[in-house]
């Protein structure tokens, strides 16, 4: 993990640039209204359990490691962003901060808000955070079968620059390791 940049390193960084982005968040989201729309929040501690829940119902590698959400969720270098309806993450975005570019380290909609902007919706405060930040570019990796997600990437500016050949495991018993694309979109 990149170390954090020094408080007092430019007039946009770190805890300022964090901080902004979160007032402008929690601010939009004072000016919806909720019921069955989703309303974007920066996520904290609070959503540990809602998180552990959307990532195990989706089979997520990850899914259940209620301590690697936590210090993800805890984490000076990360920014979480989600949907939430009626107090339920429905979907979520994390972001890392590093020296020079920012990496979006997930992206995840329940299945039943799929087809409805919440990813667009998410991956757009992502690059305005990565944007605020002052990052160069904003990087991702996404399985190469992952056609909507592709789309969604490509739709918002994002060009492939590689593939990492068998990078993510099988996500069934016998198949093969599926290639990384990997993306990026200039922000500078």
């Amino acid at each position: 993990m990149a170390p954090r940049p020094s408080a007092h390193c430019c007039p946009g960084c770190w805890p300022w640039a964090r901080h902004g982005a979160r007032h402008r968040v929690e601010h939009r989201v004072s000016s919806e209204v909720s019921g069955d729309r989703p309303v974007l929040t920066s996520l904290d501690e609070a959503a540990l359990e809602s998180l552990t829940a959307l990532e195990a119902a989706h089979g997520w590698a990850t899914a259940g490691s209620t301590s690697q959400l936590a210090a993800t969720l805890r984490s000076s270098t990360m920014w979480v962003v989600g949907q939430v309806v009626d107090d339920v993450v429905v979907g979520y975005a994390a972001l890392e901060r590093q020296p020079f570019e920012a990496e979006l380290q997930a992206i995840l909609v329940d299945a039943r808000w799929r087809g409805r902007g919440v990813a667009r919706r998410l991956l757009s405060e992502v690059v305005e955070q990565a944007r605020v930040w002052r990052s160069e570019r904003l990087l991702l990796e996404v399985r190469a079968g992952n056609v909507s997600a592709i789309a969604l990437y490509r739709a918002a500016g994002f060009a492939e620059d590689g593939v990492r050949r068998g990078y993510y495991p099988p996500r069934q018993a016998g198949a093969v390791r599926e290639d990384a694309l990997l993306m990026s979109l200039a922000l500078a």
